[in-house]
């Protein structure tokens, strides 16, 4: 990573500038928020024109909300390739600026620990050019993870780790993005926007790893369980498979149905996978076993809190709020352990999902150790 010293004025300015418009933010505004006085001298720092101090950028980041360091070091390919062939002022902008910031994050802490965050390379799979592929990729998937054939996915975060693919969740509100994931050197970096239903946010999961697998470089997927676009659709479809394996659903369906009605069988069921109830109607539908009308039912059921107490059903948390990996949480706290990284720096990185008081307590050196290190 380059230092201030040995960036020219006009690359630093060109990625001030970047930054600026993914924050959707005019040269005046971002003065005022900068305390830099008037738009002229955010023109002249973006153009190259004129200097600027270590304070003034470190002030400039805090109101871009990046990191002081991004200005010193190429973003990610996927991220350069994405978003040159982007308008800026796109409608993606928060999850991109999202994406790119938990992108950096993961490859700092992969740089102070190589193997920690278990990053590694895949071998692309091809795209599902059929739904039955896309099935077959599904199957594929779960061999990959090591799940048989009639499991749940219960905790799908550390399930898709297994793969090198880091899902993070934070809650980005209704108008934006259901997910997006970037496919970095080694690895990749998933986000879903968790203001959405658990089911919902799973299966916008397992549709990123369909990207991840494929390595589609960088996606913003909106609305996946309404997907439109054909390579969408069969990413839907291999989430489906992946969550809700079709042999299995088919059979516990059956036994079910045989002894409830079906908004019993449906909830169930929907509980058992930790899906939503219009991702349930569409898997059982597609696969032959339900009717339109019974499909409509299943979709239209809603689970009581009397359910989950006669029924003893899973109440699903996954992706809730803001969530980091387990493997990113621990790197992150084993390198402040280290004294790697400072105590701002990791609660930082753990995203107020860990407290002060929880962070590990540092070693005491012993006095020959600090005269060895003066």
């Amino acid at each position: 990573m380059a230092h201030m010293a040995d960036l020219d004025a006009e690359t630093l300015g060109a990625r001030i500038r970047d930054a600026r418009q993914r924050a959707d933010l005019t040269q005046g505004q971002l003065a005022a928020a900068a305390g830099l006085g008037d738009r002229t001298i955010v023109n002249k720092i973006e153009s190259g024109n004129r200097a600027v101090s270590a304070l003034e950028l470190s002030d400039i980041a805090i109101a871009l909300d990046v990191r002081m360091t991004s200005f010193f070091k190429e973003a990610t390919p996927a991220i350069v390739s994405h978003r040159d062939s982007q308008n800026p002022d796109a409608a993606d902008a928060l999850i991109d600026r999202r994406l790119a910031k938990l992108a950096s994050e993961v490859e700092f802490l992969e740089e102070l620990a190589p193997d920690e965050l278990g990053l590694r390379h895949l071998d692309p799979l091809a795209h599902p050019q059929t739904m039955s592929q896309a099935e077959q990729l599904g199957l594929r998937a779960r061999e990959m993870v090591g799940l048989p054939v009639d499991e749940p996915v219960v905790d799908l975060c550390a399930t898709v780790s297994q793969l090198g693919l880091l899902v993070f969740s934070q809650d980005l509100g209704p108008d934006t993005a259901d997910a997006g994931t970037i496919l970095l050197p080694r690895g990749g970096v998933s986000l879903i926007n968790s203001h959405h239903a658990v089911g919902r946010r799973r299966l916008a999961a397992a549709h990123e790893l369909g990207h991840y697998l494929v390595a589609d470089e960088y996606t913003v997927d909106w609305r996946v369980a309404l997907a439109s676009a054909d390579l969408e659709l069969r990413l839907d479809r291999f989430a489906r498979a992946f969550l809700l394996p079709g042999e299995a659903i088919a059979r516990d369906w059956t036994q079910l149905f045989a002894m409830r009605s079906v908004r019993e069988a449906a909830v169930i069921l929907a509980s058992r996978y930790r899906v939503d109830m219009a991702t349930l109607s569409r898997r059982l539908l597609e696969l032959g076993v339900v009717s339109s009308e019974v499909a409509a039912q299943i979709r239209n059921a809603r689970t009581t809190r009397e359910d989950i107490q006669v029924l003893g059903l899973n109440v699903g948390r996954e992706f809730e709020g803001t969530s980091t990996p387990v493997a990113f949480a621990n790197s992150a706290l084993r390198a402040y352990a280290n004294e790697r990284i400072s105590k701002e720096r990791a609660l930082d990185l753990l995203q107020a999902t860990v407290g002060e008081d929880r962070l590990p307590p540092l070693r005491v050196r012993r006095s020959d150790e600090i005269w060895h290190v003066v």
